[in-house]
This record gives structure tokens, sequence and C-alpha cells, in this order.
């Protein structure tokens, strides 16, 4: 029989992993060809059993047990029941119903193979299908991100028994800007404001106001760099995080993908964008044929300029820097690649000095003469060279230091940029809802008219 997506059924699958991530046309229409089953104190699946079938617990209590001994008891209302019980195929163990259970079979293709959500663009604002979700549900959230829908399963549910609680009041610093990066965070429930300082001596500018499902701190542990901005919660505030190590083998490692000079350059002739993260000077004083140039603490602001339909190969120092650029790029939907080893990896190799050999034949007194007369010539010349070059030294100085205040100047006016920029993602963001509601409100005014 059918699952209705209204139904209490249809809103627990919703939730289950990864069809959490299915646009509603698709999730409609898997739920047209689902099979709710029931048992009594039986067994839903046994060691050994070898169908191609995940199994998800809707309603009830399971054991899971091995050789008679208790493995685990999963209720449904537990966040483990959102995964699949027993995932591994043969099963391992046995997974018996406590009284009454609900439960429901899906062949693995559907969970291994999680289809991507649908995006439409429509006029001047973007719909994305959605269902009836709790705003409350941090996990559904936290599933729809560009960046989960690339893990495996088994990742994201190593990652959820992983997170660890921790509460901050209101005004508390989360994180603060020079800090050391050690954990991933996401927001379960409350708000916190971004805010960055350009320069030390400068006015704090407030950048973003973040919220429930949204995550922070990968910047700094992906490039190793200090914490660039402060995080402060700005009501009492419920986060989940994951430690460095976590993040790098669960998050990082399946996410980023590297490539060779030689790969790389397949890759542009095929239409790959070559994207030089580094700073403008960096840039200016040597980089690739063909790369833009877009530093990183500004990419955010020039992602929109970044085509969908083309891969983007990310160019640093060291490679460093482009993970937490590729990274960002991935959660915008922009497929991304890293330069292996950055721009040091193609850096060449200083040639051997020809070798001074010690039995060359002694000079003539003539030769020593002509040496010694334009010894004392050069000697002269000499001075008058080391005069110009401390004038020299001295405007290179003034303009590095003109040349600094210009680089302030510019962090400032980035991060103002920055800034709107989140504000205008906001403004579309509240157009979306409007316009949902809208579309529901007109929806019941055809009902009514038609009753």
């Amino acid at each position: 029989m059918a699952v209705d997506v209204n139904s209490e059924d249809g809103l627990i699958i919703r939730k289950l992993i990864p069809l959490a991530t299915l646009p509603g046309v698709q999730f409609a229409a898997l739920c047209a060809e689902m099979t709710v089953e029931e048992v009594q104190d039986g067994f839903l699946f046994k060691k050994g059993d070898i169908a191609p079938h995940f199994v998800y617990l809707l309603s009830g209590e399971v054991t899971l047990q091995a050789a008679g001994l208790v493995v685990e008891v999963i209720a449904a209302s537990s966040d483990s029941a959102k995964f699949a019980l027993a995932h591994q195929i043969p099963k391992k163990i046995d997974a018996v119903a406590n009284g009454k259970v609900r439960f429901l079979r899906l062949h693995t293709d559907i969970v291994n193979n999680p289809l991507p959500i649908a995006y439409h663009e429509n006029h001047s604002y973007m719909v994305i299908d959605e269902t009836k979700d709790d705003p409350e549900d941090w996990m559904t959230a936290l599933l729809r991100s560009p960046i989960f829908q690339r893990l495996p399963p088994a990742n994201l549910q190593k990652i959820l028994m992983s997170l660890e609680a921790i509460h901050y009041k209101k005004g508390e610093h989360i994180l603060e800007q020079g800090g050391t990066g050690d954990y991933y965070y996401l927001i379960k429930n409350g708000r916190c404001l971004l805010t960055r300082k350009p320069s030390p001596n400068a006015k704090e500018i407030t950048l973003a106001q973040l919220a429930n499902g949204d995550t922070f701190g990968e910047d700094s542990l992906l490039s190793g760099a200090p914490r660039n901005v402060t995080i402060t919660a700005a009501t009492d505030i419920t986060l989940l995080r994951l430690d460095k190590k976590q993040f790098v083998s669960l998050i990082k490692e399946p996410c980023l993908k590297f490539i060779d000079y030689a790969e790389m350059q397949a890759a542009i002739i095929k239409g790959a964008v070559l994207l030089d993260v580094r700073s403008q000077d960096e840039y200016d004083a040597q980089h690739l044929d063909g790369s833009i140039n877009a530093p990183f603490f500004s990419l955010r602001i020039q992602i929109k300029t970044l085509s969908h339909e083309k891969l983007v190969v990310v160019v640093c120092r060291d490679g460093k820097i482009s993970e937490a650029a590729a990274f960002l790029l991935l959660r915008h939907k922009i497929e991304a690649m890293i330069l292996r080893g950055g721009m040091e990896s193609l850096a060449p190799k200083p040639e051997n000095e020809a070798p001074i050999s010690a039995d060359a034949d002694p000079e003539s007194s003539d030769q020593q003469q002509a040496v010694d007369n334009s010894a004392t010539a050069s000697s002269s010349i000499q001075s008058s060279a080391n005069a110009s070059v401390s004038i020299l030294e001295d405007q290179v100085n003034t303009l590095k230091v003109e040349n600094e205040a210009l680089k302030n100047t510019n962090q400032q006016l980035n991060d103002k940029c920055m800034k709107l920029e989140f504000d205008r993602q906001n403004a579309e963001k509240q157009c979306r809802v409007l316009h949902k509601q809208v579309e529901k409100l007109t929806q019941v005014l055809d009902k009514l008219k038609q009753a």
C-alpha cells in the first residue's frame, strides 16, 4: 500500500537519511511505491541475510542482538532510527521486535545513491522544493546542505553520533578572531553574530547573523590559519560541534578532491576555470596563464560570478587556503578541485652553481695592477651607489607603509561588501518564504472559490 506523504508515516519517512535530501516530486514518487510492514515480537531480519534492502524503524522498539547478546536497543523516537538498522550486507546481527513494530524496507540503491535536491530559477527569485519540515529540525537542515549530501550514509551516521552539544549564554564569545581552529560547529537552536576587525585598531564590523541549521568554523580547520572572525551568541544558543580530527576524516577527506598539474591542464582543455585565491600581490608576482584572481577573503563576495556549470580548479601558495576555498565553493553547489601542493609544487629547482677551480693560474702583475686601479674607482662609485640605494630604500619603505594602509582600507571595504552580500541573501530568503506563503494562500483561496 502506498504511503501518503502528508500522513504521519509520510512525515516520519521524510526525515529518514538520506530521504530527507530528496526533492518533493521524487519523494512523492518513492512513497507511492512504498509498503509499511508490521511484526509482533518477531524478526525484522536475521544474521546472514543477503537481501539488498535496508530496514528503517517507523514505530516501536527493536533489539539488535548477536549470539543471544544484546548489542543495542533502538526506539523509533531516537536519532539512531533515522538511519538504516545494522546496514551491513550480509547482516552481522539479528533485529528482533520488542512488541509491535512498524518498519520500512528500501532497496540499497535508493540509500547509496540519493538524488540531489532540485533547484530552479523563477524570474528574480529561487524556489526550493520543500516539505512541511519542523523548523526546529536541525538534522533535516543539515542533510540538505550540499556538503553533507556528498557524504556516504555511514559517514553521516558517525557524524551525528559524534556531535557534542555545547551551550552559550547571550553575549558570550564562541570564537575569537586570531584564535586557533579546533572545532566545526552546527547551530542547533539560537542565533549568533559574525564580526571582524580588518586591522587591530579598526572598528569591528558586523558581517552576518547565523541561525538554526547554519554551520561555521571550517575555514581555520582547512587552511590551518587563525580564525578570521569573531562569533558571539546573539541569544542563548545551543551548538553541536565536531572536533578537528573527526571533521577531517568524516567530512573533509570524502568531499575535497585533488589533482596534479597534468590533470589540471587536461581539465582546463575541457573548460575548467582556474581560480587563484592568493592575495593580489602574490598573484601579480607570479601566476598561471589563464587563471583568474579572487583572494580568499573576498571569495564569498565574488562567488556569484562563478558558473555552476564548470569545474573550478583552485590554486594557492601551498594548497591549504585552496582547501577552504574549495569547501566554500562546494557549499554553493560549484564543483571544485584543488591543485595539489599549490604554486610551490610548480617552483623550479635551483640550478647547481658551477664549481670554482682551486688550480687557476695566478694573474700576471700587469693584470693585478689593472684590477687594483679598477678597485679604487669602483670604491668611489660604490659610495655613490650606496647613497642612491639608501634613498631608494627610504622611498620603498614609504611605499610599503602606503601600500599597507591601502590594504587595510581595501579589507574594510571587502568586509562591508561581505555584510551587504549577507544582507542581500537574507532579503532573498525572506522573499522566497513570502512567495511560498502567497502561493499557499492562493491555493486556499482557489479551494474556497470552488467550494
